[in-house]
């Protein structure tokens, strides 16, 4: 039960924040290392460090446990690793670029549209 109140705060977080085309990609039982898998972007490299250090500071506080950070200070890709959940931030190029959101789209799972 947790792990969805989890999902759903980091998902609440990046809506307040004004985090662009959240999407939110189900893994529960098709990989190990999490549950969910949040993409989003950010307009610059500083609205994507700054998301990224508030959304940690939310799931710390919220009493989700540690949380790792990695990207900063370049930002230009920024893994959140919140545990249940992971989350990455990108510029909008640099999210293109990568399509992760095709690379872990699985048969019959398709990626979940965030809040718009």
């Amino acid at each position: 039960m947790a792990k969805h109140e989890l999902h759903d705060l980091v998902m609440s977080q990046l809506d307040d924040d004004q985090a662009q085309e959240i999407v939110s990609i189900p893994l529960e039982g098709k990989s190990s290392v999490a549950d969910f898998m949040v993409i989003a972007s950010g307009r610059s490299t500083r609205q994507v460090a700054a998301i990224a250090q508030k959304l940690a500071e939310k799931v710390k506080h919220s009493g989700h446990g540690p949380v790792r950070i990695e990207g900063l200070p370049q930002a230009d890709w920024v893994l959140v690793d919140a545990g249940d959940v992971v989350i990455h931030l990108f510029r909008p190029e640099v999210r293109t670029f990568y399509n992760l959101e095709r690379m872990w789209s699985f048969e019959g799972g398709e990626p979940q549209q965030g809040r718009a």
